[in-house]
């Protein structure tokens, strides 16, 4: 039988991760040289859940010692490791290299410095909601759906939870606090899923600010006289 998803997450779940960083990119990795894909996966990991990557090691070097056959693959018992661009052969070797490079991160206790996103998934790994925010109101239909981006704005802000877009408010101020190069926040906004070009007069960081200031404005403390004291 297929692997619930509980099943799923003890056995393979962290693996999936690593693996997922790979999108898009090179299985390059090397013994004494992690890939870009592999360290933008301990950058994020190391920042944002540190005590996982004890757990990808394990799942890691547990897969690679005991690769599924192909019968219990087609079962759904086991993870299919998806195509990275290596020989069937050479994944067994790849999958160990990326369990001690892991290792060797968590015992150096080797923190990687806070930086700038360098892979798709590392953008998107980062900045969840804001990917959701722009890839799902801000696509290639996006002029097909709202007279303009103002429109789109609040179609977003009014069908979402509060909690959520607070979440999206405060994504919006951590990209900006990157302080990039305009033409990288015109990067970091395609990478997120945007299709269309900002609204007139506004560079993709200027009209960042301005839907942060617009999410923000939802959001005002309520003031009261106090408790009263004898």
């Amino acid at each position: 039988m297929p692997m619930k998803p509980l099943e799923f997450d003890r056995r393979y779940g962290e693996l999936d991760q690593v693996i997922s960083a790979y999108l898009g990119m090179p299985a390059d990795d090397e013994p004494d040289r992690p890939s870009e894909a592999l360290q933008a996966y301990l950058r994020h990991t190391w920042h944002t859940r540190p005590w996982a990557l004890a757990t990808a090691e394990t799942q890691l070097r547990e897969y690679a010692r005991n690769p599924p056959g192909r019968l219990r693959l087609s079962l759904g018992e086991f993870y299919p490791v998806p195509d990275v661009g290596l020989p069937e052969s050479a994944v067994q070797d790849w999958l160990f290299v990326l369990a001690d490079h892991i290792k060797a991160s968590i015992e150096a206790g080797a923190v990687p410095p806070a930086a700038t996103p360098r892979t798709h998934w590392e953008w998107h790994a980062r900045f969840p909601e804001l990917g959701q925010f722009l890839g799902g109101w801000f696509s290639q239909d996006m002029p097909d759906e709202f007279p303009d981006h103002e429109t789109a704005v609040r179609d977003y802000t009014e069908s979402t939870d509060p909690q959520v877009a607070a979440r999206l408010a405060g994504e919006l101020h951590e990209l900006l606090a990157l302080d990039l190069d305009e033409s990288d926040y015109a990067l970091a906004v395609a990478e997120l899923g945007m299709e269309v070009d900002p609204p007139q007069p506004y560079a993709p960081s200027g009209w960042l600010a301005l839907v942060a200031d617009q999410l923000g404005g939802g959001f005002r403390a309520e003031y009261g006289a106090g408790p009263e004291t004898d």
